[in-house]
């Protein structure tokens, strides 16, 4: 029998068990994938520590690449021996093998490896919605983006800067902020030695920007809403030092009248028809070079609870994936 990453319980990494799973023929609509890559993400900690409750035992993860072994009755489009990726849905990523909606796999153009294929789908399908759906960018804008040297940071510096945007990114390290910089970000901020807020200002002549792209949270948001002109948009997508804590409405209006939104890749990626327009500009700005997508560390499925402390800990650069051949 196959085997996966589950957990019992909610905690730190020591929850973490790999174990043997029984897995039924495919349903109807369903596909079975043989991984070769899984994708590490912060969600998969928000899940595994009870920040995002889920019902227990629980699989975990979101995002995979492999190979069809097997398909559903009433599946069209997918045929044992494709290369197929996948990001969202339900949890069960950390695992061998897997039984998945087919209608939330695409097809994985020859030219993508299945690691780069597990690095890019959840970050890259979720940079692809911040930057041309939760705030159009255009050539000329001075967008903000917070952990610029994270695995979603590097697509969204690279992206923005290919659609001629400026890129502010805040880094925790000289050594993140050199890694920004070398994927678009034009001004790297160490927001440890620098107030951000006050430096945005600075390089932005006292305007401001018209969005700010925040996947810190808790210690990022006010100071976000600081950076913002009036009428700017403040994109809260993440919570990697804590949730947002409740604040008054009328801070936005105290401020320029702001908008702000807390955008999930399961709303714009429910419709099919929208995944695959997302999947296809992604795998498009990947194939073309305009994005590069780099596996900054690998490790063995079976030690996921070290890849978890590792990302914790801020150890991680860019992307992380898991083997499993």
């Amino acid at each position: 029998m196959p085997y996966a990453i589950r957990f019992h319980r909610t905690g730190g990494p020591d929850v973490l068990r790999w174990e043997e799973t029984a897995l039924a023929e495919p349903a109807d609509h369903e596909a079975r994938i043989r991984h070769q890559a899984i994708g590490l993400n912060f969600i998969d900690i928000y899940h595994r520590s009870g920040l995002y409750p889920v019902p227990l035992p629980s699989g975990l993860g979101l995002e995979g690449a492999g190979i069809v072994e097997a398909v559903g009755s009433a599946v069209t489009g997918l045929q044992p021996g494709d290369r197929v990726a996948y990001a969202g849905g339900s949890l069960g990523a950390y695992a061998e093998v897997r039984n998945i909606p087919a209608d939330r796999l695409v097809k994985l153009p020859d030219a993508i490896a299945f690691e780069t294929a597990a690095a890019m789908m959840l970050k890259g399908l979720t940079a692809q919605y911040l930057l041309r759906r939760t705030y159009r960018v255009q050539a000329g804008d001075t967008v903000l983006i917070h952990a610029a040297a994270g695995g979603v940071g590097l697509i969204l510096c690279q992206w923005a800067k290919a659609l001629g945007a400026t890129v502010i990114g805040t880094v925790g390290t000289d050594e993140k902020a050199a890694l920004a910089r070398a994927h678009g970000c034009d001004h790297a901020i160490v927001y440890g030695r620098e107030d951000f807020a006050a430096r945005v200002r600075e390089i932005t002549g006292g305007r401001g920007v018209p969005v700010v792209y925040d996947s810190v949270g808790k210690d990022t948001f006010f100071g976000s809403l600081d950076c913002l002109r009036p009428l700017g948009l403040m994109v809260s997508y993440g919570n990697a030092s804590g949730p947002v804590p409740p604040f008054e409405l009328l801070e936005l209006s105290k401020r320029g009248s702001l908008f702000l939104t807390r955008p999930t890749l399961a709303s714009y990626a429910a419709e099919r028809g929208d995944l695959l327009q997302m999947a296809g500009e992604l795998f498009e700005v990947v194939t073309t070079g305009k994005v590069r997508i780099e596996v900054k560390q690998t490790y063995a499925l079976r030690d996921a609870a070290l890849a978890h402390a590792d990302l914790a800990a801020r150890k991680t650069t860019g992307s992380t994936v898991f083997t499993v051949y």
